[in-house]
């Protein structure tokens, strides 16, 4: 007799979709510029993205939207962080500097927006145009979830 047993995966896989935003704004001034020009209400979260394993801590900036009227939880992440390391050698005080990806394989983006829920295609498209608008947003583009090896970190 075969037995098949389920593991939680299978059962279920969040939806949402990805958008990646290349700028050289800080996450305050992203959040505000997105507020004002595609209607947002992103608000800074007090806690950060915080990630943990053997080699690094890391704690990646986070803004939130809802929009109760689409049933839509939006959430603004950088994808990098620096850390300071400070190290004393013969008297002399050293600080080297440590980047951080929350999604190593796209370095080159800076933040990520992920919508939470079913989204239209269509809606993304019009969301990713307006964002293109900005004029301090170099570019911003949709991006495939299933390609990513550590779409894991964007659970949470």
């Amino acid at each position: 007799m075969q037995i098949h047993s389920l593991g939680f995966d299978d059962l279920y896989e969040e939806e949402y979709s990805l958008i990646g935003i290349h700028t050289t704004l800080e996450d305050f001034k992203l959040a505000y510029l997105l507020n004002k020009n595609i209607s947002t209400s992103f608000h800074k979260l007090k806690n950060d993205l915080t990630i943990e394993n053997q080699q690094i801590k890391a704690s990646f900036s986070m803004f939130k939207y809802e929009n109760p009227k689409y049933d839509f939880e939006w959430h603004l992440i950088a994808n990098s962080t620096k850390t300071e390391n400070i190290t004393t050698s013969n008297q002399l005080l050293l600080t080297t500097e440590t980047k951080t990806f929350l999604i190593p394989e796209k370095k080159k983006i800076d933040y990520f927006i992920k919508i939470s829920g079913e989204v239209e295609i269509s809606f993304i498209t019009k969301t990713i145009k307006k964002i293109k608008s900005i004029e301090q947003v170099m570019t911003s583009y949709s991006i495939d979830k299933d390609t990513l090896k550590s779409k894991d970190f964007l659970i949470f």
